[in-house]
């Protein structure tokens, strides 16, 4: 019963937290998937590539493209995280409208009929 500790802060109705981690979180999931899409790309134009992304056998080069695009989600969440943990964005629109890109840009790279055309024979 013995030690006391200073209270924890505590945020009142007039305060609120900053929406830069949020946004950071919302960037990182556009560039986690833009990284998914160029994998594909990059393992449909080369064998070498497709192989060395086969970490395990069974599920081909998909475990590598995979593990590797989480990889950059994460390493792009950190870091972006890292700069705006004390800020607030004050234009959430073009943080949106880039995330928005990098995902369709990533739905196009997955997209069969384009990754196909880098396809090695």
């Amino acid at each position: 019963m013995g030690t006391s500790t200073a209270p924890a802060e505590k945020l009142t109705s007039d305060q609120q937290l900053p929406s830069g981690p949020i946004w950071a979180g919302i960037l990182a999931s556009g560039i986690g998937c833009v990284a998914l899409g160029a994998l594909v790309d990059v393992s449909e134009a080369s064998k070498a590539v497709s192989k060395a992304l086969t970490f395990y056998k069974p599920t081909g080069d998909l475990s590598g493209k995979t593990i590797i695009a989480i990889v950059i989600w994460i390493a792009a969440w950190a870091a972006l995280h890292a700069r705006w943990k004390r800020r607030d964005i004050h234009s959430p629109r073009t943080v949106l409208t880039v995330t928005f890109l990098l995902i369709l840009l990533a739905v196009i790279a997955v997209f069969p009929p384009f990754f196909e055309l880098f396809a090695a024979n």
